[in-house]
């Protein structure tokens, strides 16, 4: 993690919420109240971020994708890079509910909303009625605001990442419900407790929250290049237990380069087996005498 606790002051991650909104629960990540306001640790931030970190790049290495959310509107386009830059699902516009606690339902909605692009795509729903397009169309726009993150997802995550808990409180309390760990930057008047790893930090200033997400997301991306290594290592492993059990490297040879004698023909010729005799018949169906091919 090259992230440093100077980078955190310079970003005013330090700057928490008055001390008048604060949760005590947040107490042992507060450094100071001064003129109303409560000041963040900064040394425990970085702490709390860098085994965050290392938790999410094992989880990534191992094969585990993390639900990155973050619906308010400071983390919204942040949420939408970082997994542009990841390939993992994200949630930025609205919250399901059941997202987790409900993903056979979820499920069955993505697999429809799945039928219906591709219907779209084909040219199958210009074959329904205007009524039914319109119906299916405004389903879709829906479909799309809510599942347009989570539409490659076939499982439940290995991890969720999540900007502000208060402000997503029940997509917490669903993570927390299915035993999935959760990371989560969490502001001084939220409660840290509800997560696996949380990070103390202002969850309200854009820049607070970009160099959180951009710490998190080059995690994943070192998680995801030893995945790949790990991958490539199988795959090279695989080979050369193949070639083992072959007896050795296979040999390429060029026939085209192959010198072929020049009494080929007669040396085929010489390999062909003599005909065997053939025995003759009378017309009443009685063998009469054994003739060779060189007797006729």
């Amino acid at each position: 993690m090259n992230v440093t606790p100077k980078d955190l002051l310079d970003a005013g991650v330090h700057l928490g919420h008055q001390t008048k909104r604060w949760n005590p629960r947040s107490k042992p990540y507060v450094y100071a109240h001064r003129q109303g306001i409560t000041i963040i640790d900064l040394e425990k931030t970085h702490a709390q971020l860098e085994k965050a970190c290392t938790f999410v790049e094992n989880l990534v290495s191992g094969g585990g994708d993390v639900l990155l959310v973050g619906t308010k509107r400071q983390a919204q386009e942040l949420i939408k890079e970082a997994a542009a830059a990841t390939s993992m699902p994200f949630v930025t516009t609205r919250w399901m509910g059941g997202t987790l606690t409900n993903f056979e339902t979820i499920k069955k909605s993505l697999a429809k909303f799945k039928k219906y692009q591709q219907q779209d795509a084909n040219g199958e729903l210009a074959k329904f009625s205007s009524k039914e397009q319109s119906a299916i169309r405004r389903e879709m726009a829906r479909m799309t605001r809510n599942f347009d993150g989570i539409i490659g997802l076939t499982g439940l995550p290995g991890a969720m990442f999540v900007i502000d808990t208060s402000y997503e409180e029940i997509a917490v309390a669903e993570a927390k419900r299915m035993n999935i760990p959760s990371i989560g930057l969490v502001d001084t008047n939220s409660d840290p407790t509800q997560l696996t790893y949380p990070i103390p930090g202002n969850d309200d200033a854009t820049k607070s929250v970009r160099i959180i997400v951009e710490t998190v997301v080059a995690a994943i991306q070192a998680g995801l290049a030893h995945r790949e290594t790990r991958r490539t290592a199988r795959v090279d492993a695989k080979a050369a237990a193949e070639t083992a059990a072959n007896g050795g490297a296979p040999v390429e040879i060029d026939l085209e380069k192959v010198a072929l004698p020049g009494n080929l023909k007669s040396l085929i010729e010489e390999d062909k087996p003599a005909a065997a005799p053939r025995r003759r018949t009378s017309r009443a169906g009685a063998k009469v005498s054994a003739v060779s091919t060189e007797e006729v």
